[in-house]
């Protein structure tokens, strides 16, 4: 009679922690949702399987956990008790598994890059003649931007992982990842000191001001050290996606200019200048 009682008040004990582990984690998504809703639109689908696979393995290993806690204060060790806790365990942790195991190969099969990447590109961003270095790092991550796309406080824009669609590598989302703004009017970025902004009816010197992106971007990346780079004015900045290379050269240098305008920059990148140094790259 005790060994049924025990059992079942196991079995509610265990519905009652599943089903506040659930509501719990809905409330907090459903509230989440509600108060960064802008930021969910602007988040890849890559990020959300992510999200959901690390929501599950953590409601399976609370319940799993709790369980073990049960099985250590309780008396009851029959069979059905056993089989109670077991099945109990390894239910939501096969579960959470397989989903993260599923998202994971759907992830690759579906995406732009059909797998993770890590691509690199140097960058730096002048306002009239002075360098603006963007926000650093702080916390854990040591990063700024996404998982996906950020930047470590180097002057260096990162793609890593898997790019669902090409589009969520841009230039544009890179600056709105890191909590700026860039178009082809106006631009918006966070620093250490506050936030600078730069328009289009800015002066300059004395004259008239336009944000102006231009691109240094290797012709032959498949040479080893030995490489030519071509200066190109970005018309569509905005959609720039940078080029898929690990290393800068041949990743590419991006130079965001607020200026007079003028087709070609004398401003480069510190990666492409020490290359040239050396002898690796040449061009114009």
């Amino acid at each position: 009679m005790f060994s049924k009682i025990s059992i079942d008040l196991g079995m509610r004990i265990y519905l009652l922690i599943v089903l506040v582990v659930i509501v719990s984690s809905a409330a907090y998504s459903h509230e989440e949702d509600e108060l960064q809703e802008h930021e969910e639109q602007k988040a890849d689908i890559g990020e959300q399987l992510k999200s959901s696979s690390t929501t599950y393995i953590t409601i399976a290993s609370i319940v799993a956990v709790i369980l073990v806690l049960f099985s250590i204060y309780e008396k009851d060790k029959s069979e059905k008790m056993k089989r109670f806790l077991f099945l109990g365990i390894a239910i939501p942790i096969i579960i959470a598994t397989a989903y993260s195991a599923g998202s994971t190969i759907y992830l690759n099969l579906a995406s732009h890059t059909k797998g993770p990447v890590h691509w690199h590109a140097d960058f730096e961003v002048w306002n009239c003649g002075q360098k603006i270095d963007l926000i650093d790092p702080t916390g854990m991550s040591n990063r700024v931007g996404t998982p996906l796309f950020h930047e470590h406080g180097d002057d260096r824009i990162q793609v890593e992982g898997v790019v669902v669609d090409e589009k969520d590598v841009d230039l544009h989302n890179f600056f709105e990842f890191v909590g700026g703004i860039i178009n082809e009017d106006y631009l918006y970025v966070p620093t250490n000191k506050g936030y600078t902004e730069i328009s289009n009816d800015g002066i300059c010197n004395g004259q008239q001001g336009k944000l102006q992106v231009f691109l240094y971007k290797i012709e032959n990346p498949d040479e080893t050290k030995n490489w030519a780079f071509e200066q190109q004015k970005l018309e569509n900045f905005e959609g720039y996606v940078l080029s898929p290379y690990s290393n800068v050269p041949p990743g590419d240098c991006i130079i965001i200019e607020f200026d007079a305008e003028k087709e070609k920059t004398d401003k480069i990148c510190e990666s492409y200048r020490v290359a040239m140094a050396r002898g690796e790259l040449s061009g114009g």
